[in-house]
């Protein structure tokens, strides 16, 4: 513990629009609770955002998102560097390569609380089982560094179990900053404006990366089938793998998020891999129906039905069919959309979760005997 009491929580990712977009609201109810905050990540767009926070960001240049051995053992020499300078009390990993590299460098390099977040383990559902066996692998060997695991979704937790006893982990969910993401009608028609949609116009949309995994092609498919009974975008960055599909449009990333969910008469994410959707999230949030893949991490936004209508991942035809449905009753959307509202309210504030990590702080202190006296 530094001189003065202040403790110092490192929160670490591989890129910066991780810090910004995963972990805002974890990182300013740390800087509130009275911690010195810092981010780790590889530098970017996002790093001012997230130092107006009151966060200090650390670069570790040599950090990519996508696996490559030779850059890997460079940003792995590079992060060892950082956490010996920096000496933080708490290392608190996220994403899976700073998970799997910061648990181990972090308790080689001495910090005295390790504790990862699996945001989603990265394999699929249809995958191989050869290849979910090889993921779970390096989980659990990664895991035995930490001294708590946090899951997001139970799934994951379920795959670990065999490796990762219930005393050191447990099933926190996910959350998005209610104070901030709620229906705003002024929004909605500011941006239906800027984009020349009409009022009896319908706008389906979707939010993150361009990539195809993101369920892209299958909803180019759909828009194209769709065409004329609806407007099809999706906002979003551009990481170097971008797909393009005809049918829909490409919007950049945008700081009004919550006005451009509001703008959307359908949310939708047919994506493949999920830890637990954040879009959707925050889609539920502003009182969006929704269409999601029935995959793990979008399950546990809601039920099929009740709060949302979920489709089988990679499948044009039911992802089709689904939307269609939607943008033929107005009744059915505006009940959807109040049940994701208030499931939104109930299940999803980021503050409850972020507190949880300040409380598996305080238990790995309190267990390791380290004297802290934590906020």
């Amino acid at each position: 513990m530094p001189e003065g009491g202040r403790l110092t929580v490192a929160h670490l990712t591989t890129v910066d629009m991780s810090l910004a977009l995963l972990l805002a609201c974890e990182l300013k109810v740390d800087v509130e609770a009275g911690f010195d905050v810092v981010g780790i990540s590889s530098p970017g767009p996002y790093v001012a955002g997230v130092e107006a926070l009151g966060v200090t960001h650390l670069p570790v240049h040599s950090f990519t998102r996508h696996w490559d051995l030779r850059r890997d053992l460079a940003a792995a020499a590079e992060l060892y560097r950082v956490l010996r300078r920096l000496r933080p009390d708490v290392l608190h990993t996220h994403t899976p390569k700073a998970g799997v590299l910061g648990r181990v460098l972090g308790r080689l390099a001495g910090v005295p609380v390790v504790v990862d977040t699996c945001h989603g383990l990265w394999m699929r559902e249809g995958d191989r089982p050869a290849k979910r066996a090889i993921v779970v692998a390096i989980e659990a060997a990664a895991s035995a560094f930490a001294h708590f695991e946090l899951y997001q979704n139970g799934a994951d937790r379920r795959s670990l179990r065999p490796f990762v006893g219930d005393r050191r982990a447990r099933v926190v969910g996910n959350g998005v900053d209610l104070a901030r993401f709620g229906f705003d009608a002024v929004g909605r028609e500011a941006v239906r404006g800027e984009l020349g949609v009409g009022p009896d116009d319908l706008l389906v949309g979707g939010v993150g990366r361009r990539v195809a995994e993101k369920g892209l092609i299958e909803l180019g498919e759909a828009a194209r089938a769709l065409a004329g009974k609806a407007r099809f975008v999706w906002v979003g960055p551009d990481d170097g793998e971008s797909v393009a599909p005809e049918g829909l449009e490409f919007l950049p990333c945008r700081s009004d998020m919550p006005a451009l969910y509001s703008a959307l008469d359908v949310f939708v994410l047919p994506s493949y891999r999920e830890g637990f959707s954040r879009s959707a999230m925050e889609a539920s949030a502003c009182g969006r129906p929704m269409v999601l893949s029935d995959i793990r991490g979008c399950r546990d936004v809601g039920e099929h039905d009740r709060h949302l209508v979920l489709v089988p991942a990679q499948d044009a035809t039911a992802l089709t069919a689904a939307l269609d449905r939607l943008l033929a009753d107005p009744g059915l959307r505006d009940r959807l959309g109040r049940a994701a509202a208030a499931r939104a309210v109930e299940a999803f504030d980021q503050r409850k979760v972020a507190q949880a990590s300040i409380d598996t702080y305080r238990l790995v202190a309190r267990r390791r005997r380290l004297g802290w006296a934590l906020p």
